[in-house]
């Protein structure tokens, strides 16, 4: 839980420092320099920039939106991956405690025991520990680079979607992020051990407020990436993950008898 605690924190910490750097008051184009800004600003500014313009006869929102779920996609295999990994980690509960009951004790050589039995443990499963925390690094670049592509492309702050300004943060959309992000986290959080966790408990609420807490005074484009890639993650979750149980079940619920 701690390190869980650790790692938001560090991302949320690198996420603010870099959103007031790299030029941010600087509008992007193609002339812009710099690694950040060639390979990951720009590229996201002239997507959405070509969708909006292309497709949409400038309907940036709409652009957004499609443009979210082509991320999605293109992290959905690290997605899978954590999914794959959360199962695994719940089917192997009843040995993981079985093993920290019989190491119990807090000594050096009692707690190295722990620790390779443990390790082991994950290795017959297949089970990776730091694999839920993929997603979650592979979007912080995505995300703070998508944050730069819109506050610096001045077309999307010029342009509404639905009821809110493109450009102006909309409490209706932080509380809607807030609500999809609780729902998400409850769907994955479901028929499994950390449900009944007091720890994880707090995660479910904290998560959620935090998220909702930026999408009040960051650009309501946004929020709307945060929303739409929340219902993309319900969905996934919803789609993939009861029929990997299933199959996890089938494989490896002899072992867990």
């Amino acid at each position: 839980m701690r390190k869980r605690l650790l790692l938001i924190g560090s991302l949320i910490a690198m996420a603010t420092l870099l959103s007031g750097c790299f030029e941010i008051n600087e509008p992007i184009s193609s002339e812009s320099e710099g690694i950040w800004n060639s390979f990951f600003v720009y590229p996201l500014s002239f997507l959405i920039t070509y969708i909006a313009e292309g497709v949409f006869n400038e309907a940036f929102g709409a652009s957004i939106v499609i443009v979210t779920v082509l991320l999605r996609i293109l992290i959905l295999p690290l997605n899978v991956k954590q999914l794959k990994s959360s199962q695994a980690m719940q089917l192997i509960q009843p040995e993981l405690k079985e093993i920290r009951e019989k190491y119990s004790s807090k000594d050096a050589q009692t707690q190295q025991k722990l620790q390779q039995e443990t390790m082991a443990l994950f290795q017959r499963h297949g089970v990776n520990p730091l694999a839920g925390c993929l997603p979650i690094i592979a979007q912080m670049p995505i995300l703070i680079a998508f944050y730069h592509a819109i506050v610096r492309t001045d077309e999307i702050a010029e342009h509404s979607f639905l009821w809110f300004e493109l450009g102006e943060p909309s409490i209706i959309l932080a509380f809607i992020t807030f609500a999809t992000t609780f729902i998400q986290q409850k769907i994955m959080m479901a028929g499994t051990p950390a449900a009944d966790n007091p720890q994880m408990q707090i995660m479910l609420y904290l998560l959620p407020v935090m998220i909702g807490a930026f999408a009040l005074f960051f650009p309501a484009a946004l929020a709307l990436y945060w929303v739409v890639g929340n219902f993309f993650m319900i969905a996934q979750t919803l789609l993939i993950r009861r029929p990997m149980m299933r199959e996890f079940e089938k494989n490896n619920g002899g072992s867990n008898k």
